[in-house]
C-alpha cells in the first residue's frame, strides 16, 4: 500500500490516520502533529525519508507564491534539510488548483455558483487560489493578513491593493524566523480572542485557513458562508451551533474528517507514484479523474 504522511508543527490532537482508494488502490493517508516541536518534525523527516511515498509539510510553507513569482520561506527549509529521497511538499499545488476550481467543483451540491456582497479572508497570503476565487463571485473582499498576521490594524480592500502590498511584503517575510511563520495550532487549545470584530461580522462570507478563523471567529455567524479546510466533525458542529449556513471544505472528507492541502497533495502524489511533487496540470488532470470534489454541508436554513 502506498502512504502519504503531513509532519505538521500543528497539534498532535488533531492527528489522524485513513486510507483512501483512488481507482480501487488504497493509499495511507497519515498526518502527525509535533505540537511545535521544529526538531522533532526534523527528525521525523528524516528518520522517514525513503520509506514513505510522499510528504507533506504542516504548519508552515516552503513557497509562498504571488502571481507568477515564488518566494521560498528559508526557515520552513530545515525542518526537510536531511530529505533525500521522498518527494515533500506543503500543499501549494492543491491550493492554486482544488482551492482555485472550489465554486466550479461544488457547484453540482450548491445547484449554482453564489454571488455575495463581502467577503473576508482573514490570511490569504498562502491562498491566493482560494482568493482569486472567492473574487469572482464576492462585490467586495476585504483582506485581514496586515491585522491578523502581523498585527497591524490596516485592511486591504480588493485583489489588485492585495497583490501589490503581498509583493513589496514577500521579500522581508521570506526571511522571517520560524516562529512567526507557524500557524498551526496557535490558538486552537486557548481561550476565544475577539479581535478586528467589524469586517468578521459585517462579512457574508468567511474564507481562509481554519486555524487563523477558529481564534476569532465571532459568536453569531448567522446566515454566513464559511469556506475553509481541514476541519473535523467537531469544528462543523461549532460552525452549527453559531449559526452558519454554508460551509464548504475545500478538501474531500474521510471518516468525519478533512485533511490539509499538504496531507491531500502528498497522498495524490503517492498514487501518482512518479517519485516526485506533481505539476498543476498533473493535479487538475487528477481532481477530474478522480472526482475530487469539496465537501458542502448546509448547517442552517
Amino acid at each position: 500500500m502506498k502512504r502519504a504522511v503531513s509532519i505538521s508543527l500543528g497539534s498532535s490532537s488533531r492527528n489522524k490516520q485513513v486510507v483512501a482508494t483512488f481507482q480501487g488502490e488504497p493509499v495511507s493517508i497519515e498526518r502527525i502533529g509535533t505540537d511545535g516541536d521544529v526538531e522533532k518534525a526534523r527528525r521525523l523527516f528524516a528518520e522517514l525519508d525513503g520509506k514513505v511515498d510522499a510528504f507533506g509539510i504542516g504548519g508552515v510553507d516552503l513557497y509562498i507564491r504571488i502571481d507568477d513569482r515564488e518566494y521560498p520561506l528559508r526557515s520552513a527549509f530545515y525542518l526537510v534539510q536531511d530529505v533525500r529521497q521522498t518527494p515533500v511538499v506543503d500543499g501549494r499545488g492543491l491550493k492554486h488548483t482544488l482551492e482555485r476550481r472550489v465554486f466550479e467543483l461544488a457547484r453540482p451540491s450548491l445547484g449554482e455558483v453564489p454571488r455575495l456582497r463581502r467577503a473576508f479572508i482573514p490570511v490569504a497570503v498562502d491562498r491566493i487560489g482560494l482568493a482569486k476565487a472567492v473574487s469572482e463571485i464576492a462585490d467586495e473582499v476585504i483582506f485581514g493578513d496586515l491585522m491578523i498576521a502581523l498585527g497591524i490594524p490596516i485592511p486591504i480592500y480588493g485583489l489588485r491593493q492585495y497583490r501589490r502590498v503581498a509583493r513589496a511584503l514577500m521579500p522581508f517575510v521570506s526571511r522571517f524566523p520560524m516562529s512567526m511563520l507557524f500557524y498551526g495550532s496557535e490558538g486552537t487549545e486557548k481561550e476565544h480572542q475577539p479581535k478586528y470584530q467589524r469586517f468578521w461580522e459585517q462579512a457574508d462570507l468567511l474564507a481562509g485557513d481554519f486555524m487563523f478563523m477558529k481564534k476569532y471567529l465571532p459568536q453569531d455567524l448567522a446566515g454566513k458562508w464559511v469556506v475553509t479546510n481541514t476541519t473535523t466533525a467537531d469544528n462543523v458542529e461549532m460552525l452549527r451551533a453559531r449559526g452558519v449556513r454554508v460551509v464548504i471544505t475545500t478538501t474531500p472528507r474521510y471518516e468525519g474528517r478533512s485533511f490539509g492541502t499538504n496531507a491531500m497533495e502528498a497522498a495524490l502524489t503517492a498514487y501518482a507514484g512518479k517519485g516526485r511533487p506533481l505539476t498543476e496540470e498533473e493535479i487538475n488532470n487528477l481532481i477530474d479523474e478522480l472526482n475530487l470534489r469539496p465537501t458542502v454541508e448546509r448547517l442552517n436554513p
